[in-house]
């Protein structure tokens, strides 16, 4: 069972900068895709982006391309999302998840993840 915990929302201004951490526990060396997805208030969730655990490949959202940077620490199992930029359209609960390898890349939709971390808000004020 993995167990997926978010941290380091917060709250900026435009222009602004944060770094979300997903911290990783009940896995040992199994390969997963790990990914950031997002939810604002009456919006369906969408995915920001994503990291193959074993050789890094990434995938991102065109909404945040270059201006997100998704990256991962496995010695400590955990994941980082660097968020520079910021706008208010990036204002939204953010959420950790694991998805099993294979089939399609990239994998996009919550549907492709098997677990997920509690969230974190990030607010982004103009």
């Amino acid at each position: 069972q993995v167990q997926l915990v978010d941290s380091g929302g917060g709250s900026v201004q435009t222009g602004g900068s944060l770094r979300l951490s997903c911290a990783a526990s009940g896995y040992t060396g199994r390969r997963y895709v790990m990914g950031w997805f997002r939810q604002a208030p009456g919006k369906e969730r969408e995915v920001v982006a994503t990291i193959d655990t074993v050789d890094g490949t990434t995938y991102y959202a065109d909404s945040v391309k270059g201006r997100f940077t998704i990256s991962q620490d496995n010695a400590k199992n955990t994941r980082y999302l660097q968020m520079a930029n910021l706008i208010p359209e990036d204002t939204a609960m953010y959420y950790c998840a694991a998805a099993y390898p294979g089939g399609r890349w990239p994998k996009t939709t919550s549907d492709d993840f098997a677990y997920w971390g509690q969230g974190a808000q990030v607010t982004v004020s103009s």
